[in-house]
Formats: structure tokens, sequence, C-alpha cells
């Protein structure tokens, strides 16, 4: 049986490949030429059940051509497209281009569920980007050495029913939180560059922050009614370096929805850092 794969960036395409090898599958990778890690022909070179063909964005009647060409049936969504790529730099074919004129609104969750449904359509079933990759979700409690603090519980207890709130409109997935206050919401430039922000925005306020804890906690959550076909909420080793540059010392994620990558460098990152880490329930 083959796999396919629609592989944006970052190493979750990588985990996933590496994952469906494991189990005997085949994968023919859509790559995404601008996003895409060109690793992924590497890969391919070196394992005869791998082909890789590359796409640009916006090619969905390509896209759909490959899969039907190569037999596949089952295909999954892993790695990132930037969400500003797909509204700005995305030249959308025919087939695309009236899927877009659709769309009620131009969410991501709205279009990627559009996509899903046209390629249902087609005969090639979009099945969760966890399926092969169970053992890399967040579980539930503390996962560093270090519990949360008293005060960084609190923020985190604000945060969810912000992020969550959030979530709810598909605007991002993570808000930063000092003192029961926000002081970033994610929304297209990503998670770790939503924390980035904040640091910078407490640095600036010197004096005036000092009613503040200036200790930031990021809050990451799933969607209320995330479809874990696509953007799955995704922690790694750069996340904890954004998070030590900001001066955040406390990340909470949701359990059982959140995949951690290269989870005991980043674990062991997290620790070296004094950063506690919590995996909350749903």
């Amino acid at each position: 049986m083959k796999l396919g794969l629609i592989a944006g960036n970052g190493r979750f395409p990588f985990l996933l490949l590496d994952a469906a090898r494991a189990q005997g599958l085949a994968v023919v990778v859509a790559a995404i030429k601008e996003e895409t890690d060109a690793e992924i022909d590497e890969r391919a070179a070196a394992d005869e059940r791998i082909t890789v063909f590359w796409l640009s964005l916006g090619e969905l009647s390509r896209l759909i051509e490959t899969f039907h060409k190569e037999g596949v049936t089952r295909a999954v969504m892993a790695g990132q497209v930037k969400h500003k790529q797909i509204f700005s730099s995305i030249r959308p074919d025919w087939r695309l281009a009236k899927l877009l004129l659709n769309l009620r609104t131009r969410n991501t969750d709205m279009l990627l569920g559009a996509v899903a449904k046209v390629l249902g359509d087609e005969g090639i079933e979009l099945i969760s980007s966890t399926a092969f990759l169970e053992p890399l979700l967040a579980a539930e409690g503390v996962l560093t050495s270090r519990a949360p603090s008293g005060e960084e519980l609190k923020n985190i207890e604000y945060g969810l029913g912000v992020a969550r709130a959030v979530g709810g409109f598909d605007i991002g997935q993570t808000v930063v939180v000092a003192a029961q206050a926000c002081v970033a919401v994610e929304a297209m430039e990503g998670t770790d560059a939503a924390i980035e922000r904040a640091g910078a925005l407490m640095r600036t306020l010197g004096d005036e922050a000092s009613t503040l804890e200036r200790a930031l906690t990021v809050v990451k959550v799933a969607k209320p009614n995330q479809d874990m076909r696509f953007d799955v909420p995704v922690i790694g080793v750069a996340t904890i370096e954004a998070m030590i540059r900001a001066g955040a010392t406390c990340l909470s994620v949701e359990a059982g929805r959140t995949l951690l990558f290269d989870g005991a460098k980043l674990l062991d990152c997290a620790v070296e850092a004094g950063i506690a880490i919590v995996g909350v329930p749903r």
C-alpha cells in the first residue's frame, strides 16, 4: 500500500516519513516548493520506496493527478505551511481558485477542510497527521523536573481561557501571559515568533512593567474543534529556545493533542533553562 504525504516545512514530514516506512509503507511525497526542505530528495535517493514530486502551492489539480497516477488512496498532511504563504504567495490553479471563491471565510481551517473534501471526492482519504506519531503526543501532568509555580499556574488558568477563545476563531493556538495579563496572541506569524514578540514587548516596557511579574508563561492549545488531520499543535526545541530568549519560564500544552518533536532533547533543554512544561487535559 502507498501513503501520500503532503509535506510542509520543518521536521514533521521527516518524522512521519520515518514512521510510515517503519510500518512498511511506500510513501509518495508531494513536496511543496515554497516550504519543504530539500533533504526530502536525499531520503528518496536512499530508499526506493519513497517517491518525491515537487509542487507549488495552489497546484491542487496536479496534486490529485499525481496521487491518482501513483495509486494513492490515503494521504496525510505533515509540516507547517505558513499562514501568510497560504493567503499571499498562493497562485491557485482552476480547481483551487473555484474552491477559494466558494469559501465563506478565508481562514486556514476552512481552506484545508475544503481541500480535504475535494481530495475525498476524488477517492483520496486525508487521515490524521498523528496517525503514525501517537508516541510523540504530550502526556498529561508535569513533564519537567520543575513543576509550575503558583503564579505560573494562575497564568496557565487565565491563558487557557484566552487561548481557547482565540482558537475558536482560528486566529492562533498560542497566547503569552504575564501576571494574568495577555502580552501576545499568536496570529499568522506562528508560535515561536509570537513568543519572541512578547519578550520584545516586555523589554520595551522597562519600569512600566514593574507591576507585572516579568516572567512569561506560554499557553498553547488545540482549537476547540481541532481537526487532527491538519494544523496540529507542535512544540519543538526551537520553541524552548524562543522562550529562553523571551524570558519565558513556563509552557502549558494540551495533553494528547500536542506533538512534542525531539522530545528528550526538548525536555533536556527546558530543564537546563529552568523552564517548567505541563500537559493539561482537554
